[in-house]
């Protein structure tokens, strides 16, 4: 690698009222070097990659770009340096096609007949096919990050910034864009790469930063050091693996019989054909790839979309015409993807957002009145008990970070000892420790005989927590099977619309 380091980071300090986000934070990055940017939830990791794009000031320290002082004011100043990022969560627009969206955040866009033949060359030579004049809501998530990478690619950047980039892919997909990542890095392209995958990031990343409450804890060479001592120099402790027991399931408790839902927006996922059976003391894993159904999936099992009477029993009563109150009041709790806005009400107090669901299962009204203390109580008992890092109950959802209201979402539901609970990402942005924690509450919720569904696109997540699998595909499941003894090659198929187990397992081994 060359001596000259492309971007240093000198001292670079950030503070917010009661939280020092960056302390004195120094690392380097090479030309053509994947380095890994890691830590839990809090430890640091936004507030930095923000200050390098220019979205935050530092209150002190440097950065050097090429040897010059780097001190982007901008996303825009950033970029005209050589600077871009891919976010987490993509920022297209459905109604436009896959060039207007990519016209969108240039700063000077050629002519459409130009730029999408840039695209079509661009997309092409880096192994990411693209078809400029697709309308982005028709594209799956693979796609739509694929839009993302190539609007960075066409501004030239000498250093990528990429937070959770494989969060919603299929591992063929994942297999795409880490080739596309090291073509790059051979040519010299830097990339910081954010992910609480830490397998990945030992196959795919040079060196690892390690950040811990504001502070860079250490580095180290990923290839070299195990999955398990990068978390552990993460958090500050060992983990303990999640325990499964070998229990045997009970009897249905909750089925789901050809459910057929429409879409309740032009771009969502029409559900066809549905069918579950969750028994007592079972896991259900669902697998899939991002906008497949999972969120309508969630709101016909938990009562916010209407279906036929018929379609969903529990304990073999038909309830499929209930709303979402009266199921929660049955026992059927759910943990909605989004956590802002659907989990949680963002300017409420955390006091107020336990109230919202577990009003009638923790009886926190009386003769008509709420009972605050017995509120406050409960979300404090959440709190402590799923280590929510927050100063206090009365502080409002939108204040914490996206792990750590998570953690708190969960637990809300957890706590409430719900028959059947319905999960979506549960552990989605969260850190290895905090997943680690909400997947033993899961086991442990499933062990004491609720029926559990986990929809998620952490394949890992499933086989470690899941009985029992099936993959979600244009509204559609898959037939269920076992999860022991599935491999990731069968699954990838799966989530790829391969429906018929035995097909996949054919296919799998061609």
């Amino acid at each position: 690698m060359s001596d000259t380091a492309l971007l240093s980071i000198n001292s670079l300090t950030k503070a917010y009222p009661g939280v020092v986000a960056n302390d004195s934070v120094a690392f380097k990055i090479q030309p053509g070097e994947v380095h890994a940017l890691l830590g839990e939830n809090g430890a640091g990791k936004s507030t930095l990659v923000k200050m390098i794009y220019g979205l935050v000031r530092p209150d002190s320290g440097s950065m050097d770009f090429m040897g010059a002082p780097y001190a982007p004011t901008e996303p825009r100043a950033a970029r005209s340096t050589g600077v871009a990022m891919v976010f987490q969560h993509f920022s297209l627009f459905e109604a436009l096609n896959v060039a207007e969206n990519i016209a969108l955040g240039m700063e000077n866009p050629p002519k459409p007949r130009d730029l999408a033949a840039r695209i079509t060359e661009v997309s092409e030579a880096y192994g990411l096919p693209l078809d400029p004049d697709r309308l982005v809501g028709d594209l799956s998530a693979g796609e739509r990050q694929r839009v993302e990478i190539i609007r960075c690619l066409l501004q030239d950047p000498k250093l990528l910034i990429m937070d959770e980039p494989t969060s919603v892919l299929t591992p063929q997909e994942v297999e795409i864009l880490f080739h596309t990542l090291r073509k790059l890095s051979a040519e010299g392209t830097a990339i910081l790469y954010i992910s609480h995958k830490l397998e990945e990031i030992r196959t795919l990343c040079d060196e690892a930063t390690v950040l811990r409450l504001g502070k860079v804890v250490g580095t180290c060479d990923p290839k070299t050091t195990s999955a398990a001592e990068m978390a552990e120099l993460m958090v500050g402790k060992s983990l303990a693996t999640p325990a499964r027991t070998d229990a045997s399931h009970g009897e249905v408790i909750f089925k789901v019989s050809g459910l057929s839902v429409e879409p309740a927006n032009p771009f969502g996922t029409p559900l066809r054909h549905i069918g579950i059976e969750l028994r007592a003391g079972e896991v259900l894993g669902i697998g899939g790839v991002a906008g497949n159904g999972q969120d309508e999936l969630l709101a016909a099992l938990s009562g916010e979309t209407p279906t036929a009477p018929g379609a969903v029993t529990l304990m073999k009563e038909p309830i499929g015409h209930t709303g979402p109150n009266e199921r929660r009041q049955m026992g059927i709790l759910c943990g909605p993807e989004e956590r802002l806005g659907h989990a949680a009400a963002p300017d409420m107090s955390l006091v107020e957002n336990a109230l919202l669901t577990a009003r009638h299962r923790k009886s926190l009204d009386r003769n008509g009145f709420l009972d605050w203390k017995a509120t406050r109580k409960y979300a404090e008992d959440v709190i402590e008990t799923y280590d929510v890092r927050t100063p206090g109950p009365d502080n409002a959802a939108r204040s914490l970070s996206g792990g750590n209201l998570q953690k708190f979402v969960i637990g809300r539901e957890i706590m409430q000892d719900p028959k059947v609970l319905v999960v979506n990402q549960p552990t989605w942005g969260v850190d290895a420790s905090a997943a680690a924690d909400i997947r033993q509450a899961i086991l442990n919720l499933a062990q004491q005989g609720a029926g559990v569904i986990v929809i998620s696109q952490d394949l890992d997540e499933l086989l470690e927590v899941a009985d029992n699998f099936t993959a979600l595909n244009e509204g559609r499941l898959s037939n269920t099977r076992p999860t022991n003894g599935l491999t990731m090659e069968t699954i990838g198929l799966m989530l790829g619309g391969a429906h018929d187990m035995h097909d996949a397992a054919e296919a799998a081994h061609v």
